[in-house]
């Protein structure tokens, strides 16, 4: 019954998750998970936690998880900032930094929670197209704004932008506060971590539910100067202050401190998608340059939409995004290279033994 529902609620057009289906033997390459597992020594750590402990509330600061981060990223811990994953981060930001009397710019083709906080917390903002590459063009962004937020790699492009081209956007709007959404980062672009230095309008978001595979955990984080961070924590605890629980912080504190399997699993990730890249070309798709987990290709000879449900038919799930741009493409995380396999043989039995298309239908 929806006449209880504010005015607000009514008026939400709310984010769409991935699809989550209970069916077996799927090949499910549409929520950008990782293959791999935790790390052991993660795994470890959360059942050692898994005790008479949980009885307590847990630290509301995350002192040890907070410190590690600090140690892995180089900056202090004051500088690190914690929460229930990266959507709670970037909502908090949008809360205490993004909203300004100036409109918010973000991309036309990004995150699609991105324009949801931006109704749901009321903040003016405007989108910035991208180019014909699919790519962020710094100079588009030379406009009044109030601030910005980016994804870099984008998504669900997976393009990514250099440092220097960050820095040149933090440059040039070196009075309002900028957030680079930084998810996929770990998989071969350049993070702006370092720039925090000189740019104190810089926030910096990343997650552990994909390069450290703990997106059951829900865990996301913020780096940025202390003055920051203390406005996304002025908002946390007017709104959620325990957002971590005990199991959360030891398993995410021992991730981070698992460097070698961190490293070792993002090598993987990037050689399986260079391996699919190439499976994918060869049976004539566009795939665009990625430095994500996932990569975002079309056949110009198959609509996005009948290929996704031609391949979802043959139990293979990919990601696909209804909108004028985004239509001819799919999404398509990258899994274990039985996954592929399983992939490029669906796809070669929709298109014809050899990549030809059959009966297929112009994007």
């Amino acid at each position: 019954m929806t006449r209880f529902w504010s005015p607000l609620a009514r008026a939400l057009s709310p984010y769409v998750p991935g699809e989550q289906p209970r069916v077996a033997d799927l090949v499910k390459l549409n929520t950008n998970e990782s293959p791999f597992g935790p790390s052991a020594r993660a795994l470890e750590a959360m059942r050692a936690a898994a005790s008479d402990g949980l009885r307590l509330y847990p630290d509301p600061e995350a002192t040890e998880l907070r410190a590690a981060l600090a140690v892995h990223h180089g900056v202090e811990p004051e500088q690190v900032f914690v929460g229930n994953g990266s959507d709670e981060v970037l909502a908090h930001a949008f809360v205490a930094l993004l909203k300004q009397p100036q409109p918010l710019l973000f991309p036309d083709v990004t995150y699609s929670f991105y324009p949801v906080w931006a109704q749901l917390f009321g903040l003016a903002c405007e989108t910035v197209p991208l180019d014909d590459a699919m790519g962020i063009r710094i100079d588009d962004y030379r406009r009044a704004a109030g601030s910005i937020v980016i994804a870099n790699p984008n998504a669900p492009t997976g393009i990514a932008l250099p440092r220097a081209a960050i820095a040149r956007l933090l440059d040039e709007h070196p009075d309002i506060p900028v957030v680079v959404d930084e998810a996929y980062v770990d998989f071969g672009g350049e993070s702006a971590v370092p720039l925090i230095a000189d740019h104190p309008n810089l926030l910096v978001v990343q997650t552990m539910s994909k390069s450290r595979a703990l997106a059951g955990l829900r865990v996301g984080y913020a780096l940025g100067d202390a003055g920051l961070i203390e406005a996304l924590r002025r908002v946390k605890d007017s709104f959620n202050s325990y957002p971590l629980g005990r199991i959360v912080q030891a398993g995410a504190t021992a991730a981070v401190r698992d460097d070698a399997y961190f490293r070792k699993s993002c090598a993987d990730i990037v050689a399986g998608r260079e391996a699919m890249t190439r499976e994918l070309v060869g049976i004539g798709f566009v795939v665009l340059p990625s430095c994500a987990n996932f990569v975002f290709a079309r056949h110009p000879q198959r609509a996005g939409p009948a290929l996704a449900a031609a391949l979802r038919e043959r139990g293979v799930l990919v990601r696909h995004f209804d909108k004028p741009r985004t239509a001819p493409y799919l999404r398509i995380t990258v899994g274990t290279a039985d996954d592929t396999r399983r992939l490029i043989a669906a796809t070669r039995d929709i298109l014809g033994r050899n990549g030809a298309p059959v009966d297929a239908t112009p994007a």
